[in-house]
C-alpha cells in the first residue's frame, strides 16, 4: 500500500507541474500584454437603409436607424476559437436572434439570419457575409481561427457583396 501511495504522489505531482486541462494556445501572441486574448464582433445591415423599399414591411421595420445590430464590442477569447464560436457566444449573451445551418460537408457553419434578417429577404443575392480585419472571408465563419486583436464585421448584402466592395468575380 506504502508503494501505490507513494505512486499516486507521484502522479499528482506530474499534473501540478505539467498542468492540466486547456491551455492558451502558445502560437497566438497577446498583443494586449494584459494575458488576455481580444476582438471585436461588429453587426451591420446598413446597406438595407437604401433598399427599405424591397424588403417586406415587417422585414423593413425590423433595421435599425442606423443599420447597426450590434455596436462594436470588445469580446474576450481563448486560443483556438473561430470566428463563430465567438459569433455565437455574444450574440446569445447580448439576447440578439440567429440562424445558422451547420454544414458539415463543408465544415463550417453558414449564417441564415441576424436580427430576424435573413438571406433573401432583399432578393436573390442577399445574404451575410463576414470580413475579420477588413478582409472578406473566402471560407466559413467557423473555419476562421481567431488572432489576438482581429476585428470581425458580419454585413449584410443585397447584391453578393458587390454593395459592400466584395463582389465575386464571374
Amino acid at each position: 500500500m506504502n508503494r501505490y501511495f507513494k505512486l499516486f504522489i507521484a502522479f499528482l505531482a506530474v499534473l501540478l507541474l505539467c498542468g492540466c486541462g486547456k491551455q492558451p494556445a502558445a502560437d497566438i501572441p497577446d498583443t494586449n500584454g494584459d494575458g488576455k486574448l481580444t476582438c471585436t464582433l461588429e453587426i451591420r445591415c446598413d446597406v438595407l437603409l437604401e433598399h427599405l423599399g424591397e424588403l417586406p414591411p415587417e422585414k423593413a421595420a425590423l433595421v435599425p436607424e442606423n443599420g447597426i445590430l450590434l455596436e462594436i464590442t470588445e469580446v474576450e477569447f481563448t486560443g483556438g476559437q473561430s470566428v463563430f464560436d465567438v459569433f455565437r457566444s455574444t450574440l446569445r449573451e447580448k439576447k440578439i436572434h440567429f440562424e445558422y445551418i451547420d454544414a458539415q460537408a463543408y465544415g463550417s457553419a453558414y449564417i441564415e439570419g441576424i436580427g430576424n434578417l435573413y438571406e433573401f429577404d432583399c432578393g436573390s443575392q442577399s445574404g451575410w457575409m463576414v470580413c475579420v480585419n477588413g478582409e472578406f472571408l473566402g471560407l466559413g465563419c467557423s473555419g476562421y481561427t481567431l488572432a489576438d486583436g482581429d476585428a470581425i464585421s458580419f454585413r449584410y448584402t443585397c447584391d453578393l457583396g458587390k454593395d459592400l466592395g466584395a463582389g465575386y468575380e464571374k
